[in-house]
């Protein structure tokens, strides 16, 4: 006998729109009942075509007017109070992105399994013999499978229960004994097994991964903060240590004012006095002056002999010829005074001030390099990490081949006047340097080379990163790169004679390599231009010969500790000179 449907059964009464118990039911002609909102939307969605049912796809000309239904309103009531509730999810219809059932007939359910025998979906009602029925008991029910054809074999019509490891796809039993036949075969279910197996290790050692990579992250995190701080703490003591500098220049700009202004006082005040004093004996004279004219138009001759006598002789003034004028000329020393330490604080400042910007500069967090990510396929389980090593140096950047890629680092020198030995002439423009029999009158400065051997010169410029210039010479010429500490006076002071200098001799179209007072001979094509490029930070400094080609004479590899400068040095004679070249 047929299985009586349940006359209570939720879906009878439920909506096919929401798949919830019907709310304000309406009747359309075709018979189908819908919530009132749930139709409305529906059609109102779809205004551009005519309204249809959303199960018998039947059309309306015109749109029916929807009531209420209200026998079925009451009924619902009713039921309800009976325990009615809307069908659970498993008897929910099936969506356009859900599997259906494949046994349900006019509206499909969705399906809750697949069977791999029947190659069908079910649905929870229809899945029931399966479970009950004994011969189908062994079949092989599996989660919901979309393309469950695609486990046929579209030449047997066999299901796929085999896999062709030599072929790496999955074949029926006939497809094993046929085009497959001496190929490395398995059943599929062992093949899965073995996958699993090793899909399992891929996980864990992915899982791994991700463990050690989280406490990267967390590591990562922490730096980032430590950085922040450490980046906030010194902005903050920066701005107080340049706050004080700047505090102590206006105490001392306040002092010398205050110093200058009382000076001026005082010497006001001599000058006013002096100016009173000079007034006081200019009223006496004229004073006496009046006397002696009035006494010099009287016609009396015994009056004027009596008077005459009586006039005091005039005193002589001891100030007439003390005076001496400098206009505007009073307070040069001090200003002059002024000017040497601004400049000597612009030495400082410039110099100095480079080493705040490489030691910003040398700021560098050591990060781990990236493990390889794990292939496709799984390897053996891995073993114990090996320790990680120090964190190799960066690569250097290579070095240009060419006088054409060295101009990319080109660099504008000009001389320091305050470093010129006396022996030399400096041209207008500060580029170029000549040998002089007699010393120039250059003023006194704690930075200039001194010694009457060593006829030196250093750059204003500080250089630091990438640069390129080239030197024109003339005679015996040493070009050279050194700290800016290095001596002024004696041997040491000789740019190659100590640690803090390096320098190349060149001279009658030889070549000689000079550092720590140790020589090497260089051997390559005379030229009287020298090109120099230096690397700061790779601690890289080669010498060229620069005529037709560029060709490289001697390179250092060294590690530079403070900003660089370039110099010149030539030995003794008329006429030799050198000169750094305006590249363009």
């Amino acid at each position: 006998m047929a299985q009586q449907e349940n006359p209570l059964d939720p879906v009878k009464f439920s909506c096919s729109i929401c798949l919830d118990l019907l709310k304000d039911p309406v009747t359309i002609p075709c018979g189908h009942s819908y919530c009132m909102k749930c139709i409305k939307d529906f059609w109102d969605e779809g205004e551009k075509k005519l309204p249809s049912c959303p199960q018998c796809r039947r059309t309306f000309i015109p749109k029916p007017e929807l009531l209420k239904n209200t026998m079925l309103a009451d009924s619902l009531e009713e039921l309800k109070k009976t325990g009615l509730q809307a069908a659970p999810a498993d008897h929910c219809y099936a969506g356009p992105e859900d599997v259906a059932c494949d046994v349900c007939s006019g509206r499909k359910l969705k399906a809750v399994k697949s069977c791999l025998i029947c190659l069908a979906s079910y649905c929870q009602k229809h899945l029931q013999p399966h479970r009950d029925a004994a011969p189908l008991k062994k079949h092989q029910l599996v989660d919901l499978c979309k393309n469950l054809q695609d486990n046929i074999c579209p030449r047997h019509g066999e299901v796929r229960k085999m896999f062709c490891r030599t072929d790496q796809k999955c074949i029926c039993y006939l497809c094993s004994v046929d085009e497959h036949k001496g190929h490395d075969t398995v059943s599929a279910a062992a093949e899965r097994t073995e996958r699993q197996r090793e899909m399992e290790l891929s996980r864990e050692h992915i899982q791994q991964q991700i463990q050690d990579r989280e406490k990267d992250v967390k590591l990562l995190q922490q730096e980032v903060e430590a950085i922040d701080q450490s980046a906030d703490k010194t902005v903050e003591d920066s701005e107080e240590m340049i706050t004080e500098l700047i505090s102590l220049l206006q105490k001392r700009s306040s002092e010398v004012k205050q110093q200058i202004r009382s000076q001026q006082e005082t010497e006001v005040r001599r000058v006013r006095e002096l100016e009173e004093k000079l007034q006081q004996e200019i009223t006496d004279l004229k004073r006496r002056d009046a006397e002696m004219k009035q006494l010099s138009e009287t016609g009396d001759h015994n009056q004027f002999l009596h008077s005459c006598p009586s006039l005091s002789p005039l005193s002589q003034s001891t100030h007439s010829s003390g005076i001496n004028i400098r206009p505007l000329r009073y307070f040069q020393d001090v200003a002059a005074a002024v000017s040497e330490v601004r400049g000597r604080l612009q030495d400082i400042l410039r110099d100095t001030w480079t080493n705040v910007s490489l030691a910003v500069a040398d700021v560098d967090v050591l990060l781990l390099r990236p493990e390889p990510e794990p292939g496709p396929e799984p390897g053996p389980e891995p073993g114990p990490e090996p320790e990680p090593g120090p964190e190799p140096e960066p690569e250097p950047e290579p070095e240009p081949t060419s006088r054409a890629g060295f101009l990319k680092y080109s660099c504008e020198i000009t001389l320091d006047p305050n470093t010129v030995n006396r022996d030399l002439l400096l041209s207008e423009q500060n580029r170029e340097v000549t040998v002089m029999d007699q010393p120039q009158s250059y003023s006194d400065h704690p930075d200039r080379f001194s010694d009457d051997y060593y006829r030196q010169v250093l750059s204003r410029e500080s250089l630091t990163g990438r640069h390129y210039w080239e030197v024109e010479t003339a005679g015996g010429v040493y070009v050279a790169v050194s700290y800016k500490n290095i001596s002024r006076s004696g041997w040491e002071s000789a740019f190659g004679w100590n640690d803090k200098s390096w320098s190349l001799e060149c001279y009658s179209g030889s070549y000689v390599f000079w550092y720590n007072s140790i020589n090497t001979s260089v051997s390559g094509p005379a030229s009287s231009r020298i090109g120099v490029y230096l690397d700061h930070r790779a601690g890289v400094l080669s010498f060229y010969s620069v005529s037709g080609t560029t060709t490289l004479l001697h390179r250092v590899q060294t590690s530079f500790t403070r900003p660089l400068h370039a110099g010149v040095g030539i030995n003794s004679g008329s006429g030799k000179s050198a000169e750094f070249c305006k590249l363009k």
